[in-house]
């Protein structure tokens, strides 16, 4: 994806002790192997529709921090899949595994759930719309990143594998496409090249959101509260 001097290429490589533990996490080798426990599975699973509230949130607040129509609609758009189609696929997967919507509403949020989005949403209110998305983008990009890793392991893809679906999703083209997108608009709100200063705070946004990235696969794998 994207040219090696692009913004996100630029970030990851800052950060690559970070994007290495987050990509490489045992909670993703279990999903990749089948041999992540399902309570594992199943608590992360409601953890990520507590998250998927708070990203939509997050574009919410790219709306009113973008300053052009096409990134207000761009934002809007995304806000809106997200509340309106995602979240219900989200609840359809959710079902296969044994929690119901009633389930997902109630449950409470972990403290990494919490820590994450809070994060985000924090960076975003003090920021300008370039350390919104640069906090929002080891999600969007590095699930793609971590679905197409995986789906090119022998078996990760096998009927076998009860995450076989999971990792079909982000491994696929049109999820491909949502993170090319993200990885292109970094490089249009930085317009250019960055002084040391803008791209070392970039770094620290991006560095910890990843980080907290690591940390919810870690919740999950270890069904924290």
């Amino acid at each position: 994806m994207g040219a090696d001097e692009g913004l996100f290429s630029r970030l990851k490589a800052a950060a690559a002790k970070e994007w290495d533990a987050y990509i490489d996490h045992a909670f993703v080798r279990g999903l990749g192997d089948g041999s992540l426990p399902e309570a594992s599975f199943r608590h992360y699973l409601a953890q990520d529709y507590l998250f998927l509230i708070h990203f939509a949130r997050a574009y919410a607040l790219a709306v009113y921090k973008s300053r052009s129509l096409a990134d207000m609609r761009s934002a809007g758009r995304t806000m809106a899949a997200l509340l309106d189609q995602e979240m219900a696929l989200h609840v359809r997967l959710c079902a296969g595994w044994g929690l119901t919507p009633e389930d997902l509403e109630a449950t409470p949020e972990a403290s990494a759930t919490m820590a994450y989005t809070r994060y985000v949403l924090e960076e975003g209110m003090r920021g300008d719309l370039l350390d919104l998305h640069v906090a929002l983008v080891p999600c969007v990009i590095g699930y793609w990143e971590i679905g197409a890793r995986l789906a090119a392991r022998p078996g990760a893809l096998d009927p076998s594998n009860p995450y076989r679906d999971w990792i079909a999703e982000y491994a696929g083209e049109a999820y491909r496409e949502v993170a090319l997108e993200a990885e292109e608009r970094l490089d249009r709100l930085a317009g250019g090249p960055l002084s040391e200063e803008r791209f070392a705070d970039l770094v620290r946004i991006f560095r910890q959101a990843t980080k907290l990235e690591a940390d919810f696969w870690q919740m999950g794998l270890d069904l924290a509260d």
